[in-house]
């Protein structure tokens, strides 16, 4: 019986490194050998308590790059050795959101490193349909397509389109994200952060202009790169509550707001200046097979690329020793990828 190591967080601030047995693939589903896996907050979050609708003992991770081994039994075209991205949300296929196609807010939702143990781990067994084909890319940059696939679903769900001025809040891996695919649909795209790091980071790597919305002249610079008028989109990935709340302020009359992050709380703007611009409010979670094959394309024609938001590289064999103080405690952390 073939063995592999799993680290397990075993309960709030306690990682530990667990043997056990490789998994064999059930019908509909592969086995994948994990190559790399990236560190979402939610994992940050776990570790410290705080993720909500989360029990323990789990194997966190849900970013995942990894090639077939083995497959089950009414597997179609998929075989061993090819490379894939895990898409990590598990949907039911029957309730209403599923049946419209909006399976990335399936009402059983199961999310793969979450409500159900990932990719923290040597092998992984997983429904065929959770995978995306995804030969030829850097195993380092297909961990991120996940991270890249849900900034992918907002900008979607914001209609961006060539030649749309969009504003993106938040230099968070999400706010990267959304940045580097809506300027790769041709929109115009600002990003504004507090942090002098990030927005160093934007311009680097994205080549995008920057503002700290904390500054006295940032209404009226965001208005200089945009013609005189506010945003047509603003795309929200602060998780902030005062940003959120202040969404509503920095579009254009007509225009769209997308809340990707979220808070515990509730939000609170004003009505008469939501209405009197007749705002389009919507949220967006997680992303759909359509969002993946997305990234997965823009990454093979070399508009995407993981250096947009990977900033640090792990082992696993060393992780539970470096996981407090280089990931939890890392200040300058945006993204890290673990290798296998």
């Amino acid at each position: 019986m073939a063995m592999m190591n799993t680290l397990v967080c075993t309960e709030p601030k306690k990682m530990i490194y667990q043997q056990r047995t490789v998994p064999i693939p059930k019908k509909n589903e592969v086995l994948v050998k994990i190559k790399t896996v990236g560190i979402c907050g939610t994992d940050i979050h776990a570790w410290g308590g705080n993720q909500p609708f989360f029990s323990y003992p789990r194997v966190l991770g849900h970013e995942i790059c990894g090639e077939i081994i083995s497959v089950g039994e009414n597997i179609g075209n998929m075989h061993a050795g090819q490379q894939v991205a895990v898409i990590p949300y598990v949907a039911c296929e029957h309730c209403p959101a599923c049946l419209s196609g909006r399976t990335n807010c399936c009402e059983n939702i199961s999310v793969i490193g979450v409500h159900q143990d990932g990719g923290f781990s040597e092998y992984l067994s997983v429904p065929a349909r959770n995978v995306l084909l995804v030969e030829g890319i850097d195993p380092e940059a297909a961990a991120l397509i996940e991270p890249f696939s849900i900034s992918a679903h907002a900008v979607r769900r914001a209609q961006v389109e060539t030649g749309d001025d969009v504003l993106v809040v938040g230099a968070g891996p999400i706010g990267l994200g959304v940045a580097a695919i809506a300027k790769a649909d041709g929109a115009r795209v600002v990003v504004a952060d507090t942090s002098e790091m990030r927005r160093q980071h934007v311009k680097e790597h994205l080549g995008l202009p920057t503002l700290n919305p904390a500054d006295s002249e940032f209404d009226e610079e965001l208005r200089r790169y945009f013609e005189g008028s506010l945003a047509k989109k603003v795309i929200d990935a602060t998780g902030n509550q005062r940003a959120m709340n202040n969404a509503v302020n920095l579009i254009r009359h007509g225009g769209i707001v997308v809340f990707v992050g979220l808070f515990k709380g509730e939000l609170q703007f004003s009505d008469p200046d939501f209405h009197k611009k007749e705002t389009t409010l919507l949220g967006s979670r997680n992303a759909t097979h359509e969002d993946f094959a997305k990234v997965g394309r823009l990454m093979a024609e070399g508009q995407l690329n993981a250096s947009m938001m990977l900033t640090h590289r792990y082992a696993f064999t060393h992780l539970a020793d470096v996981y407090e103080q280089q990931v939890i405690n890392n200040q300058t952390l945006i993204k890290g990828v673990i290798a296998f």
